[in-house]
């Protein structure tokens, strides 16, 4: 079935590209939004996640009828996280491990909730990481409920790990950061909502 939608989502690539190349757009002044920026891809899971990056901007394209930039998508994320939105780069990142573990999961929810604050802040600009702007394009255009965390098994990925609190939820950091801050060598910040990690839940 992935195949087949990876195969889809090709021609309708090329069958949009080259209908903007005949009829002459006034985006083009910069690369073309529906221009692959992941050519070296050879993984088949990766390939079919690239995939399912390229369908649902379509289908949000579709739904909020204007286009929008493709991501770079890039498979190096470590750690527990299952995927990350970089807004200002324009940027996606997913675990390979979690991914290879929870292949379904990716393709139904965790491509489409990272994507999501992506389009967010194409549409709205700055605005919280998993507010009502970012829950009204889950479910308007993925029809997905909004998760702000995923519920993964994260043991193959687990080092030992300190949880820490933001404006966001918990997240977990790695014994050195740990260390670090119980030092006072430093603090980090949650880099979504810009809040400073803690080590108590402030709710």
């Amino acid at each position: 079935m992935f195949k087949n939608i990876f195969n889809l989502t090709q021609r309708t690539h090329q069958a949009l590209t080259q209908d903007v190349h005949e009829k002459g757009s006034s985006l083009s002044t910069g690369p073309c939004p529906h221009q692959t920026q992941n050519t070296t891809v050879s993984n088949p899971l990766q390939l079919q996640i690239l995939a399912k990056v390229e369908a649902d901007y379509l289908l949000a394209e579709q739904h909020f009828k204007r286009q929008f930039p493709r991501p770079n998508v890039h498979f190096s994320l470590r750690g527990k996280s299952a995927g990350t939105a970089h807004l200002q780069t324009n940027k996606l990142r997913f675990n390979p491990v979690l991914l290879a573990e929870n292949h379904d999961i990716f393709i139904n929810e965790v491509v489409p909730h990272e994507i999501s604050h992506l389009l967010c802040f194409h549409l709205f600009g700055k605005v919280k990481p998993h507010g009502k702007e970012w829950q009204s394009v889950m479910l308007t255009t993925f029809k997905i409920t909004p998760k702000t965390t995923h519920q993964l098994n994260t043991q193959s990925v687990s080092g030992q790990q300190f949880e820490y609190f933001c404006g966001c939820g918990s997240i977990n950091l790695t014994i050195r950061r740990h260390n670090r801050i119980v030092r006072g060598q430093t603090q980090y910040r949650c880099r979504r909502c810009q809040q400073t990690l803690t080590s108590f839940n402030p709710k």
